[in-house]
């Protein structure tokens, strides 16, 4: 699926090829919560990295988390204008970007269903508004994106 998205000031424009486009994933870990704002929810679509086109690549800056004290080889990439969270790519699958669901201007497909994830990492105001029907782990889902994707019959296949 073709996805094209931007930040919140048009200074960074960008798009992409998605194998994985429903955003289905809910994350509340510390750093997609301190990153993208508030409870968390920064969810990563799935995308191949060399359709990834750019314009406004001179407004972007990357950032390397740390997670237990060592710096992560996940480039988040965010507008050094406006702070909006962009893509991250991790060097560890050069041939994936993952695009922040926030930050695609095209529709994308409904999920069938969220999946929560990393609430060992969740504060306590931060509330999971699922009715606890979903489906939700303490850490990372059992199931990867793709695998997700194909049990759904979303997995677009002629782009990966």
């Amino acid at each position: 699926m073709h996805l094209d998205g931007s930040c919140c000031c048009g200074a960074v424009r960008f798009s992409l090829e998605a194998y994985a486009p429903a955003p289905y994933l809910r994350c509340y870990c510390s750093i997609c919560r301190k990153t993208a704002g508030g409870g968390g929810f920064a969810i990563n679509l799935g995308g191949q990295a060399d359709s990834l086109v750019v314009q406004g690549e001179e407004a972007i800056t990357v950032f390397n988390a740390a997670i237990d004290g060592e710096p992560s080889p996940v480039e988040r990439r965010f507008c050094s204008r406006c702070g909006s969270a962009l893509w991250a790519w991790d060097p560890r699958w050069p041939d994936l970007v993952h695009p922040f669901a926030s930050a695609i201007d095209t529709p994308l497909p409904e999920p069938p269903e969220s999946i929560h994830i990393m609430l060992a990492s969740k504060p306590d105001w931060v509330r999971v508004d699922d009715g606890g029907s979903e489906e939700r782990f303490d850490e990372y889902p059992s199931e990867s994106l793709e695998d997700w994707h194909r049990r759904h019959g979303l997995l677009s296949t002629d782009q990966f």
